[in-house]
């Protein structure tokens, strides 16, 4: 793919706007290991709201990368957890996160050279 097509792909352009929401790498991570009931996730993400967390859910249920479970009884539970589509997007999520823990400091230092801080 030549760096002209790149720019024009609506395909490559969908993939970076999906990792481009925080909340969507965040959740996807969080899901990793297995379903997970909202409350749980919220606990094992922290700082996400139930709304955000509901909106996310959806936004990646949408997009086929997660499943909602619904089980039956009182009261009703429900599961999220990654789809197979959704499982391949933990490799990409895994090098994003060694880059920026490898780069973050230079990234920093860079925000405040350029706020004059």
């Amino acid at each position: 793919m030549t760096d002209d097509a790149f720019l024009a792909d609506c395909r490559a352009r969908l993939a970076f706007d999906l990792l481009s929401n925080t909340w969507n790498a965040v959740v996807l991570w969080a899901l990793r290991d297995g379903p997970s009931r909202p409350g749980a996730l919220r606990g094992r993400i922290g700082g996400i709201s139930q709304k955000v967390l509901t909106e996310t859910l959806r936004r990646l249920e949408f997009n086929g990368l997660v499943a909602r479970r619904a089980y039956g009884g009182a009261p009703p539970r429900v599961e999220y957890g990654l789809t197979p589509l959704g499982r391949t997007l933990l490799g990409p999520i895994d090098a994003f996160g060694a880059w920026a823990f490898e780069h973050g400091d230079e990234v920093m230092a860079a925000q405040e050279h350029y706020t004059g801080d």
